[in-house]
């Protein structure tokens, strides 16, 4: 059964070196002089990063694993800077649970499952 964690602070270097690979460079996760003026107040990362980072966890416990589905939800963002959980668990012999939390507060920036 797979059960893996771990603690990550991501920085906006991470978010910047996303947004060039991804080609994802909206200002909400580039740019903090405009952050400023928005609800967040920074900048926060992409969504995908997260599951990148989550991803490549999972690979790192078993390379030969693949995914043949994913169910993603971002209900809370997260900041560079702060500290995120990261969990990988094993529901099924098939399916993943998979979760990032905000150490500082709880709040979860990524729910999901994945099938392998």
């Amino acid at each position: 059964m797979i059960n893996v964690q771990e603690r990550w602070t991501p920085t906006q270097d991470d978010f910047d070196a996303f947004a060039r690979v991804s080609g994802d460079d909206n200002a909400i996760h580039v740019d903090p002089d405009f952050c400023t003026k928005t609800a967040f107040g920074r900048t926060v990362s992409h969504g995908m990063l997260l599951y990148a980072k989550l991803w490549g966890m999972l690979k790192q416990h078993d390379p030969s694993l693949n995914t043949t589905s994913q169910s993603l939800m971002f209900p809370n963002p997260a900041f560079a800077g702060e500290p995120l959980d990261l969990s990988i668990k094993q529901d099924t012999q098939r399916r993943l649970k998979m979760r990032v939390v905000r150490v500082a507060d709880g709040a979860e920036c990524l729910i999901g499952e994945a099938e392998i």
